[in-house]
């Protein structure tokens, strides 16, 4: 697979979007002539970024970003498609003109991408999926890197089975949920739905009230849980399916002048495990945070090192990932990064 000197820059044709370490801020910049040609040695690879929606996007930009860099061998394009697929695909057919090594990129959906990995195919350049997936022909990508999302839904359901046990709602009382969804046809929400509801239905005194996308927002999270307050008086379980919705559904649960988590009103299942989240694990207001782990940077490397050598890589690689309550949380806070 040593394909390394037949990049081909196009000049001011991308806009790379750094990732300030340990800030969580970014900044776009103008490619510089510095930047526009790698060395003969380095690998080039285009990475489109769905955007920066959330602390959890944020930290797997500067994983991918702090693995695939210059000290590792890496020159490294990278765009933020700002939540919008079709500058995804902008940014995809802009790499495969410029003859890129490798493409990453992080799907927005999972539907539209045959075209243009096709595109990618017949230019001889290997494609990685992280994070999300994609509904097409498998042979148009190279490997996916990401979470199981399915079963990440079935850990907050399993979760819940539990901390029922011995409780009223186990004696068949009905069990009242509402779920927020992330972005509509986004991998992390079909899975996560998914998962949980292939274990729900097996407990018929849980009842699903509603289901609404809230897209992986906090504005968007306060919005839909205040519309959930108003239509439902006896909300025992929210299922948030990340924490961005989590801290926005808290807000609106206490303006409602009630509680959330352990031994309060509500209980308050969350997705992600970023480091402002698992806080309130431990203060107990969130009861359970499944974790997403978005630290796929080093993967992607060894993949693409495995490639570069001549071997085989796995098709699917799945990252490793804990659930998180107040019994193992304080294991974790301290190394936190994201």
């Amino acid at each position: 697979m040593k394909k390394k000197g037949r990049w081909i820059p196009v000049i001011g044709c991308l806009m790379l979007v750094l990732f300030l370490a340990g800030c969580g801020k970014t900044i776009d910049i103008q490619s510089t002539a510095e930047q526009e040609i790698p060395s003969q040695n380095q690998i080039v690879v285009g990475v489109s970024q769905l955007g920066s929606e959330s602390m959890w996007r944020t930290a797997n930009s500067a994983s991918i970003q702090q693995a695939l860099c210059k000290e590792n061998g890496y020159f490294l394009l990278f765009n933020n498609a700002r939540q919008k697929q079709e500058n995804q695909i902008k940014a995809i057919r802009s790499y495969i003109s410029q003859r890129v090594d490798y493409i990453v990129f992080s799907p927005i959906v999972e539907d539209g991408w045959e075209t243009v990995l096709q595109e990618a195919k017949e230019a001889d350049i290997p494609v990685i999926v992280m994070d999300r997936n994609v509904s097409c022909d498998p042979s148009l990508y190279t490997a996916w890197v990401g979470s199981d999302f399915t079963e990440e839904g079935r850990n907050a359901a399993r979760w819940l089975e539990e901390d029922l046990k011995g409780k009223k709602f186990d004696q068949k009382e009905t069990v009242h949920i509402v779920v927020l969804r992330g972005t509509s046809n986004a991998s992390a929400t079909l899975g996560r739905t998914k998962g949980f509801a292939e274990i729900a239905k097996t407990h018929p005194n849980w009842e699903i009230l509603d289901s609404d996308d809230a897209d992986f927002t906090t504005a968007k999270g306060r919005e839909v849980m205040e519309k959930y307050l108003q239509k439902y008086k006896d909300i025992d379980v929210v299922v948030s399916q990340n924490d961005d919705m989590t801290f926005g559904a808290i807000e609106a649960i206490r303006a409602a002048g009630k509680t959330t988590g352990t031994g309060s009103d509500i209980t308050l299942i969350s997705f992600d495990g970023t480091r402002s989240a698992l806080e309130k694990v431990k203060s107990g207001v969130i009861n359970v945070d499944i974790e997403c782990n978005p630290l796929q940077g080093t993967y992607i490397q060894e993949i693409i090192n495995r490639l570069e050598d001549g071997e085989s890589v796995d098709k699917i690689n799945y990252v490793e990932e804990k659930v998180y309550t107040q019994k193992n949380v304080l294991s974790v806070l301290g190394d936190r990064v994201y």
